[in-house]
């Protein structure tokens, strides 16, 4: 088994969670990556991998909700976008949003890049409940890290070679990455 000593399954959950808290790591492709090396003829290691990518994000959004609260109205401030005592009510639909499609929204809030910090802050200035939050997040990062596995196994399984099949996991990844901002990019300028 490759993940004997489990040090890859800490490393990747490291990597996920660092990458919540401070979202300049591609998280999705290490966790392409790390489906490719399990391989797909070890389905064990590859639902090890979706547990450890899994636990990473979710614990990184724990830590990052935390933040948000705790520094939200400040931020807020700081940073101009929203207010407590926000007169045309933007903060409050936006929670309410939130609540209509907890698990859509925070699953792709995960997905698009960029989209997940904005989404949180909402929810922290908002005053969505802590317990709704955690229990809906578990579910965001588990489907999360089911998609960028898949990604890797499905890469590993076309390509006999590992190194092409990490390559092309990888690209996989950033291209879905990538592709989810455009269409969000396309949606916004559709908007206005």
């Amino acid at each position: 088994m490759i993940f004997e000593d489990l040090t890859t399954l800490l490393a990747l959950f490291g990597i996920v969670a660092f990458g919540a808290i401070v979202p300049v790591v591609p998280t999705g492709a290490a966790v392409s990556a790390a489906a490719v090396v399990a391989g797909a003829n070890h389905p064990v290691e590859v639902l090890m991998i979706v547990a450890a990518g899994a636990a990473g994000a979710y614990v990184g959004d724990i830590v990052t909700y935390a933040a948000l609260r705790l520094a939200g109205e400040s931020l807020a401030t700081r940073v101009g976008w929203l207010h407590r005592d926000d007169p045309d009510g933007t903060l409050q639909r936006l929670r309410a949003r939130i609540e209509r499609h907890e698990l859509r929204t925070l699953l792709l809030s995960r997905l698009v890049p960029g989209g997940r910090v904005p989404v949180l802050l909402a929810a922290a200035l908002g005053g969505y409940p802590w317990v709704r939050f955690a229990s809906t997040a578990i579910a965001a990062a588990a489907l999360w890290s089911l998609v960028y596995t898949l990604i890797g196994v499905v890469g590993n399984s076309v390509l006999p070679d590992t190194l092409s099949a990490l390559a092309v996991a990888v690209a996989a990844a950033m291209a879905v990455t990538i592709g989810l901002r455009l269409v969000q990019r396309r949606r916004v300028h559709a908007k206005e």
